[in-house]
Parts: C-alpha cells; structure tokens; sequence
C-alpha cells in the first residue's frame, strides 16, 4: 500500500540514479532534504546522501495526502526516505528524477539557521551545521583524497607510519609559541612537531613518517594561521637536502595528480580545474635565500640579510609563479636548533621551505639535521633552552647518529593552496584560532 513505513532489505545510494541501467527501476533512497517546493498536487524534492543528489517528484493522489502533507512539511536538512522508479526528465539535474511511490519522513527538522548572506563569525558559531554546505563536503571529500594519496605514496617508497605522542615534556620549535599545561605537577606541553620523535624512531626503521595534529601558540590573525592543524612529517635516512627536495618534488606531484584524477568534480566546482594540477611536474624551481633578499630590495622591501620573510615577502616571490618554488639556505639564526650548517658558508642551513604558487605562501619546511652534540647544545642555549631537558634527543646522537633530513608538511596550507581558498579555516572542519575554540 502507498504511503507505508519502507524496510527494504538494503537501500540504494543516490548514484544508483544515474546508473546506465537505472531508467525504468525501482530504488530505495535514504538522506536528507537539500531544497523542495510543490506545485498543486506536485511536490518537488531535492534529496542528498554521501553519493550525490537527485530530484524526486510526489505526486498527492499516489502517496495518499497525510504523507504527502508530512513530507511538504520537512525543513532543509529534515530526513527522510523513500522508494520510486527511475526516469528520464530532462529539466531535472543529471537528466533524472525518482518517481516516488512511498515516503516516510524520519525527521521533519526544526527551520536550518543556515542560509545566504550570513556573517562570517556566525557561520563559525554554527560552523556543526555549516559544514554540511556543498562546498564544505567538496573540501573535505578532497582533503581526504590528498591524505590518502599521500600515504599511498609514501608506501610505496618504504616510509613506515609510526604513532609518536603529542603530550611532550619539552617544545620542538621553542616554547614561545608552544601550549603549556600542567601535567600531574609538571609542566607539560601539546606537541608542535612531531620531528624529535620521528627522529629516535628512524635509527630502527630508517624512514618512517608521521600524520598527527601539531599546535603553535601563535597569536598571528593572517589568512594562512590557526592553532591546531594537520601535520605530515617525514624523516629519512642518509639523505641530504638535495635529496630530500627530490622526494618532497615526487611526493606532491604524485599526490596532487591523483586528487585531480579522483576528484575532478570536486576540485572544479571549488574553482580548482583538475588540469591545472596534472599539469604540475617536476623539478621546481629553487631560490636561495641570499637571492631572493636581492629580488625583493628590487621591489622596494625593506628586507637585509637576516630579515625573515612573512605573508607580505613571500607573496610577492611567488604571485606571478604557477609552479612551487624551493627557497633555500636561511641565516642559521631564523630556523630551529637542530638544522644542520652549510658548508663552507656556515652563516646559513641546509634547509629549504617549499613555497606555493599565486601568492599562498610556506607549504612545506625541511632540512638536514645537525649530528654533532656539541653544535646542537649551543645552538639550544643560543636560543635559551636547557640542553639538559634535551638530553635523550641528543642521546640519539651518541649512539650511532647518521646524516639525516626531514621534512614537516601543513596539510591544510596545501589545501588552502590546491582550492584557492580564501583563509586556511576553510580547509578545515572545526578551526582553531586566538579567539576560537568552539564549537
């Protein structure tokens, strides 16, 4: 009988609809109401699930009106769900629509606070609801894709996943920009990088990697900070700088090109055309630091030797570049304790930051790690630390310490990058900032 509870042995998803085959069949759909409108005995539903989004049409006289009048009633993002057969209506969008025989509202919904015109702040407030926006699901659906062929990648090149902690007992990258708390009396800190550990980890593995949140406790309010964010790390045995460029070059073009092969409809319908990353190969261009000093004095910076380069300065390097560019050998005194120092040039290190193109800024930061004890104790004390708290990082090179690099990946600056997105809270579901840590 029409209009009955639907308890079929499985339900369909969405994409069923457009299948070669579907026209003339009968599915069973489950989701949530996108928009609807009727029109006399009509009602016009658009239904989504995790698959895709279809029209179904209602006709009163054929599901009875008590459900046609409960399902008229359902709010945007109300669910529900429903049986029909498949045909061919070429107003509809993708060319199909179901033609519903039963329907069974599960939850009508209360009114979607969601809609146009909305201020920033307060999709942020009600960021739990906002992320179900087409856009949203789009970015996530393709960062998902990037972690994956990440991952793939690095399988297939023997770096092992390893698990190291995020409590710590002492900051990675200096504590003015590191979370403390108490820890049963002690103070602890959340983990900035996960690069101290990877490194003790890679003498029995030789590569290993990591995927894990990072926290910095900066208060930077640009476009391209937040507090907590997704962070890939690598470390490699006996590899060098150069080495290590060559890895990071393989490892982004080999990503990048199979998000654009998975996810073209996504990447497109965020302002990203798909052949615009396949197009991306390597090798890319490499800058040194001492040279772009000299590009940016051009175009009137105030930059010297020893300046650091932000949002402003590294902009302007790669605005008009349409590949990432390597900016390389900083003055030792702007990067960690525990980069290594060139050679013969010891003013800087062998460490590079992979800059995106068209003005997006740092992606990517790495080096080769200084092996010697005694270099990396003055270089702690230099920047205030207790070498003592350091004690079993300079342990791992007491004991059979190899020349090593690595590198530490902003999973999110990517995609900022990848999706022209506008601020890097976009390019993740629940952002944290200064002033925001809810919901």
């Amino acid at each position: 009988m029409a209009g009955v509870p639907i308890a079929p042995a499985r339900f369909d998803p969405v994409a069923r609809v457009f299948a070669p085959d579907a026209i003339g069949t009968k599915v069973h759909l489950r989701g949530w109401l996108q928009r609807s409108r009727s029109s006399g005995g009509i009602l016009f539903l658009m239904v989504r699930d995790r698959t895709g989004l279809v029209q179904a049409t209602a006709k009163k006289d054929v599901i009875g009106e008590e459900r046609f009048a409960g399902a008229e009633h359902v709010q945007i993002e109300g669910s529900l769900r429903l049986a029909g057969t498949v045909a061919e209506d070429r107003r509809a969008p993708g060319g199909r629509e179901v033609r519903i025989e039963e329907i069974e509202v599960i939850d009508p919904g209360l009114p979607f606070p969601i809609f146009q015109d909305q201020t920033e702040e307060f999709l942020l407030d009600k960021r739990h609801l906002a992320i179900r926006s087409v856009d949203h699901v789009a970015t996530f659906r393709v960062k998902a894709e990037l972690l994956r062929s990440l991952r793939q990648f690095l399988e297939a090149e023997e770096v092992l996943e390893v698990t190291p902690p995020i409590i710590t007992g002492n900051p990675a990258e200096g504590g003015s920009e590191a979370f403390v708390f108490d820890y049963f009396g002690r103070q602890g800190y959340l983990s900035q990088s996960a690069q101290l550990y990877l490194e003790a980890l890679l003498f029995p593995h030789e590569r290993v990697y990591a995927v894990t949140p990072s926290f910095r406790a900066e208060k930077s309010r640009t476009t391209r900070h937040i507090t907590e964010f997704t962070h890939l790390e690598v470390e490699l045995a006996w590899c060098d700088l150069d080495g290590l460029m060559e890895f990071t070059e393989r490892m982004l073009v080999s990503s990048l090109h199979e998000v654009a092969t998975r996810r073209p409809r996504e990447l497109e319908a965020l302002g990203r055309p798909p052949a615009e990353l396949l197009a991306l190969n390597a090798p890319f261009p490499r800058l040194r630091y001492s040279e772009a000093i000299e590009r940016l004095q051009k175009v009137g910076f105030p930059v010297s030797w020893g300046s650091d380069l932000g949002t402003a300065e590294e902009r302007a390097l790669t605005l008009e570049e349409r590949s990432p560019i390597f900016l390389t050998h900083f003055p030792r005194e702007l990067k960690a304790f525990y980069m290594l120092r060139s050679s013969p040039d010891e003013r800087t290190v062998e460490a590079a930051d992979l800059l995106a193109p068209e003005g997006y800024g740092e992606i990517v930061g790495e080096s080769a790690r200084e092996t010697k004890v005694e270099l990396l104790v003055e270089r702690l004390r230099a920047i205030g630390a207790d070498p003592a708290e350091y004690d079993w990082y300079l342990d791992t090179r007491r004991h059979g310490s190899i020349p090593h690099a690595g590198l530490g990946l902003g999973v999110e600056r990517i995609l900022r990058w990848v999706l022209r997105r506008e601020h890097i809270r976009e390019t993740t579901p629940f952002p944290r900032t200064p002033s925001r840590h809810t919901p």
